[in-house]
């Protein structure tokens, strides 16, 4: 069983370089939504298999055991294994809830923020200028949506290119990406190797947004531009949106740019193999989480004298 455990534990690490390549070979939107969709997976079943090992572990204490009404004791490996192993799941754990719980309250703290400021603005449709020495400009989610730039960032770009970074955050509220990167943040408390590719979710939704944009503008080089414009003039100011508030000047922009001058031709087709690869990781963390959980389920019945071994 210990070495079962395992499985969810350790695949996570082979995720991040396998994000790398899907970026460059997937389309932004499949490689947005397969990405998120792995990393939930590895981070459930890493959540899971932890769990596994900490009930595991309570139940050799007599009082827990006595508790989960034991009649028989319950069969794990040496618990020279288990109970050290449970003990360090037990702080892992622990810690993981502990900075979810704080990211959780500081990214809403500062959505809350986000939103009141914005709300004492006058919009014009969705778009609200906040009287700012700071550039910026992201996309705020909630009802309604609402693009937020601030004056200092409107007065480092011109006309056209104010207009294509409107068409950016558009994009990202059109196509929920906040969900994408909320997902994102929360796989990244359950395992380190998940903060990797939060960091390929979070370009991956970029790269969505910068092709939105460029269909909708009709310009791909002027989505460049206004992008490496933007990003150039936010790099001193130290943003306090929330992280699953996208922005047009987040994640790698040289690679964003370089990405939307290439030919839309010469770009790298969607490849099967590294959807599968992504898959089956997921599948296989998936798999050995359920099989823990069953194994240590019929364990405790057995131990309860309702199933014979």
């Amino acid at each position: 069983m210990i070495l079962l455990l395992l499985v969810p534990l350790l695949v996570p690490f082979a995720a991040p370089p396998l994000a790398r390549r899907a970026l460059d070979r997937l389309d932004p939107v499949a490689a947005l939504w397969t990405l998120t969709a792995v990393a939930l997976v590895l981070a459930s079943a890493c959540a899971a298999a932890l769990g596994v090992l900490v009930l595991t572990g309570l139940l050799k204490i007599p009082a827990f055991a006595a508790l989960g009404e034991l009649v028989h004791p319950l069969r794990t490996p040496s618990d020279a294994v288990v109970v050290p192993a449970a003990t360090v799941a037990a702080g892992v754990l622990t810690l993981g809830v502990w900075t979810l719980v704080r990211s959780a309250l500081w990214q809403f703290g500062a959505f809350r923020t986000a939103r009141t400021e914005a709300g004492r603005r006058p919009a014009a449709g969705d778009l609200c200028v906040i009287d700012s020495p700071h550039p910026d400009a992201y996309a705020l989610p909630g009802r309604p949506h609402r693009i937020v730039v601030t004056t200092a960032m409107l007065r480092s770009l011109d006309a056209a290119e104010r207009e294509a970074l409107f068409a950016h955050e558009r994009a990202h509220n059109r196509g929920g990406h906040h969900y994408f990167l909320a997902a994102a943040e929360l796989a990244a408390q359950c395992h380190p190797a998940l903060r990797a590719t939060r960091a390929a979710i979070r370009l991956a939704a970029e790269r969505a947004a910068d092709e939105a944009a460029a269909d909708a503008v009709g310009d791909r080089r002027l989505i460049a531009r206004a992008i490496a414009r933007a990003a150039l003039a936010g790099q001193a100011s130290r943003a306090t949106r929330p992280a699953f508030a996208p922005a047009a000047t987040t994640g790698p922009v040289p690679q964003r740019v370089a990405a939307l001058l290439a030919s839309p031709g010469g770009r790298p087709r969607a490849t099967r193999r590294i959807a599968l690869l992504l898959t089956a990781c997921a599948v296989l963390s998936a798999t050995a989480a359920t099989a823990d959980v069953l194994t240590v389920h019929h364990e405790v019945e057995v131990a309860q004298g309702e199933e014979s071994r």
